[in-house]
């Protein structure tokens, strides 16, 4: 599914338009955000995210970035499974 910002779809109303009626589904955006969606009248497939974003069901990440892996923690190497699980259930 492609992606229309608003300048883009003023530019070019009639085109993504008809891109619709020929049964493409085109999300417009605002800032980058998926606002609404432009497509067929009768629904094609299932809904991807893009229809869930635009129908309001759900929310983009705020962030596209992957999160940074934790630190690796100091643990001793020779501590058995059992003696390290009854420290972290003391505190």
């Amino acid at each position: 599914m492609e992606r229309v910002g608003i300048r883009e779809l003023r530019n070019q109303v009639a085109a993504v338009v008809r891109r619709a009626k020929a049964g493409e589904r085109i999300v417009v955006t605002l800032d980058g955000a998926p606002v609404a969606q432009l497509g067929p009248l009768e629904p094609v497939g299932r809904p991807g995210l893009d229809d869930l974003f635009a129908a309001g069901l759900a929310t983009a990440p705020a962030v596209d970035a992957p999160a940074e892996p934790p630190l690796p923690s100091a643990l001793p190497v020779d501590m058995r499974a059992e003696q390290l699980v009854e420290e972290v259930r003391r505190g």
